[in-house]
Order: structure tokens, then C-alpha cells, then sequence
């Protein structure tokens, strides 16, 4: 009985008072304390790990949190552009140049800057799209020309955007391979991964939303920076695990944003980086050689017109993809009927009418008339060449538009506002 009796006293009541004394405000007040006493040290951890540093990729390695701010390298090597290749001259005789080697055959070829700074002395360019899309990535081409100096630029695009690169000096090899099919040869496939693999490219970039099989196709080319749009969707789940730099566009069609479709990718680009500024992006501006000009002047004599004194229609609705109107506008084409009307509009200066195909041109004369100027022209350096010496351009949204603000074919007028008074800039192409 004396061992129970000390066993009870021993334990200490739990509640010095009677539970019914307890209110209910301090029950709440107790498990609030609980829960506070509870969840205090879990937000103390949260806070201890909070870093600042952005992340290069989410999806590569969850421990890269970006450059170290507090390592220091040499300004010989660490700052300022890339420089020229310093080897001897290229041998006319052999395609693939004079001691080009692959990449970590012979390291000491190789400067250091290329280790630290991260040069890029070879960039391979995947396009999606057709000649219109092609041709807005020029001005991309030419800002990765400023910021790497000596950089050798290829291009791999679909067989009818190919053609748009001859009027690139930037450009050394430009490769047709088809983009846009869901289920590729596999030998096509296989061969392209080879040539884009021998090519020892330091950078890769592509304007194809990529997912995981295009990112894997991008990643066999072993490239050191592997850059590319994703989807901005479900469909983009373990594309980023195989690219160093990704893009998310708002929508699945880059073309729908014009003329600027590309900024995600030229503000990368244009980054400042070692103490390097950071590069604006150039203008579109396209070169014609001197032998596409004469055979184009022979079309155009042949059809009545005379340099300077005729203006070019471009945009005739047609089911031919020489149209080169813009895969983010692709109701932009208008009927013979229109342009007649439009044609009737112009006083002293000779419409001459570009048809993609050979089919429209009995439909232009009987509809405008059989002494109607009828040009065909199925490729972007044609057209390039006629918009060069015409007096203007009217057209759709087709390319025939970025050719002609590549070859300064716009005239500012001033309108005044009928409901302000204010004076108003505007640009045509006439």
C-alpha cells in the first residue's frame, strides 16, 4: 500500500485544475502554442537555404546555381570578345580547310579563352518555318557574327527555306532537311545526325519547339551549348534535360509574333558576358550578287518594265509554297480580282505582277488584261533582285515586304491627325 501511494505521488497531475475550470479560450490559446512551438523550427530552415543566384537551366543539375561571383580569373582569358583564328590560310584544294581539327584532337591548337570565356568558333542554326521565317533569323545570324568574331555559321532548313541563304555572306554551308514531319526516314534522320555530329559544333541553336525528341536529336550532336525554344506545354517534360538553354514562347507558332519572333533567343544572345556590352540586335539586311541581278533584269525587260519605273505586286493567292507568305499568317493571300483593283489605283509607274507559279498567269491576263507585266519567280534571291530595282512594293505579308525593308525600299510620309491636329509618321512600301 506505501509503494502505490508514493507511485501516485510521484506523478504530477496533468491539469492543476479540474477540466471543467479549463475555458475554451485556453484550450485555443494552448494548441496555438503547440502548433506555433511545431512549425517554428521548419520556417527557420526554409529561410536558411533561400539563395539568390538564378539557376543556368532548372532542368539540368539542381545543384548549378549559376557563375560563382567570388571567382576570379584572369582578364587575359576571362574578359573581352573572342579573338580571330590565328592559322595559317585555308587550302583552296581541300573542302573542309587547312589544319581544322576536331574539337579536343589537339588541345593545344585551342586557346584557353575558348575553356573560360566560352567561344564559339563553329554555331550550327536549326530553322523551322519556310522562307519567310528564314529570313527574319538574319538578323540573329549576323548578331552572332558581331558577338563571336571569326565564328563559321551553318544552316540546316527545309529544302524551299534553303534557298533563302544565298543572300547571306555569313552563311558557309546551308543543309536541306525537312523539320516539320512528325515521323522522319530514318535514314535521313541518321545521316543528318552524322554530318551535324562530324561538324564539331560549339553552339547549336534551333527556332523548332522542341520536345524530347528533337531535344535528343539536338543533344547526339554533342555540342557544348545545346539552345532551343521548347513547348510551352506539357509536351516540353524532359526536353530541358538535354538542352543548356531553353526558350518558352506564349504561343505554339513563333511566326505569330512578326518581326520580333526571335527576341527571347537574340536577347541571350545579345547578353553582356565578360565584360563584353551587350549587343543590340542589327538590322535585316540581305546581299544580292551581281549575276542574280542580271538574270532578274532579263525577266523584267522581257515582261516591259524599266529599273525604277515599275512597282511590284507580290501576294496572288495560290496553293504553291513559292508564295513565301508567313506561317503565322496563312490567309494573307488575296485574289487576282483584288489586285487588279489595286493595280487600276497606281498613276505613272507600271505594276508588274509576280506569280509563284506558271498556272496563274492566263488567270492574271484575263482578268487585268493581255498587255498585263507577268513575272515568275519561285525563289527569295528573284525576288530579292526585282524588289532591289523596283520603285516600290505593295504586297501582303509575305516576304516581299522584309525584302523590301532589307533593301531600304520604305518612304517615311507625315499625316496629320484630322481629329487632333497632331503631325504623324507612318511607312509604306510605295
Amino acid at each position: 500500500m506505501a509503494s502505490t501511494s508514493l507511485l501516485h505521488q510521484s506523478i504530477p497531475p496533468f491539469f492543476t485544475s479540474s477540466p471543467a475550470s479549463v475555458s475554451s479560450s485556453q484550450l485555443t490559446n494552448l494548441s496555438l502554442y503547440l502548433n506555433l512551438s511545431e512549425k517554428q523550427p521548419l520556417c527557420y530552415r526554409r529561410l536558411s537555404v533561400v539563395v539568390n543566384l538564378k539557376k543556368k537551366n532548372p532542368w539540368l543539375d539542381p545543384f548549378d546555381f549559376g557563375d560563382d561571383s567570388d571567382m576570379e580569373n584572369g582578364t587575359e582569358y576571362s574578359e573581352g570578345k573572342q579573338d580571330e583564328d590565328p592559322r595559317p590560310p585555308e587550302n583552296p584544294d581541300n573542302p573542309y580547310g587547312f589544319l581544322k581539327f576536331p574539337y579536343g584532337y589537339s588541345v593545344e591548337i585551342a586557346s584557353l579563352g575558348s575553356k573560360i570565356r566560352g567561344d564559339v568558333r563553329r554555331c550550327g542554326c536549326v530553322i523551322a518555318g519556310g522562307v519567310y521565317e528564314s529570313l527574319l533569323f538574319f538578323p540573329t545570324i549576323q548578331l552572332i557574327k558581331d558577338r563571336y568574331p571569326g565564328v563559321q555559321i551553318d544552316v540546316v532548313a527545309s529544302p524551299r527555306a534553303k534557298q533563302t541563304f544565298e543572300l547571306n555572306k555569313n552563311v558557309r554551308w546551308a543543309n536541306a532537311y525537312d523539320l516539320d514531319t512528325y515521323f522522319p526516314d530514318t535514314a535521313e534522320y541518321t545521316d543528318m545526325i552524322g554530318i551535324l555530329k562530324n561538324r564539331y559544333y560549339d553552339m547549336v541553336l534551333s527556332t523548332k519547339l522542341a520536345g524530347i525528341g528533337h531535344a535528343a536529336f539536338l543533344f547526339m550532336t554533342t555540342a557544348r551549348e545545346r539552345v532551343s525554344y521548347i513547348y510551352p506545354n506539357v509536351n516540353a517534360a524532359g526536353a530541358g534535360l538535354m538542352l543548356s538553354e531553353t526558350f518558352t514562347p506564349k504561343g505554339l507558332n513563333l511566326s505569330e509574333g512578326g518581326y520580333n519572333m526571335y527576341a527571347q533567343m537574340d536577347d541571350w544572345l545579345g547578353r553582356p558576358r565578360n565584360k563584353v556590352p551587350r549587343h543590340p540586335v542589327p538590322p535585316l539586311k540581305v546581299s544580292i550578287s551581281r549575276k542574280l541581278k542580271e538574270v532578274v533584269e532579263m525577266k523584267y525587260k522581257t515582261a516591259g518594265a524599266e529599273k525604277g519605273k515599275y512597282i511590284v505586286i507580290h501576294g496572288l493567292e495560290s496553293d504553291s509554297k513559292a508564295s513565301m507568305q508567313s506561317m503565322g499568317d496563312t490567309d494573307s493571300l488575296l485574289p487576282i480580282q483584288v489586285w487588279a483593283g489595286i493595280a487600276k489605283g497606281t498613276r505613272g509607274i507600271k505594276p508588274v505582277f509576280v506569280i509563284p507559279h506558271e498556272k496563274l498567269r492566263e488567270d492574271v491576263e484575263e482578268v487585268v488584261g493581255e498587255d498585263a507585266s507577268i513575272v515568275f519567280i519561285t525563289t527569295p534571291g528573284q525576288l530579292a533582285a526585282i524588289i532591289n530595282d523596283s520603285a516600290g512594293v505593295i504586297a501582303t505579308n509575305t516576304a516581299a515586304i522584309q525584302l523590301a525593308n532589307a533593301r531600304d525600299k520604305l518612304r517615311k510620309r507625315k499625316t496629320v491627325c484630322s481629329q487632333c491636329s497632331r503631325e504623324e509618321m507612318y511607312y509604306n512600301f510605295i
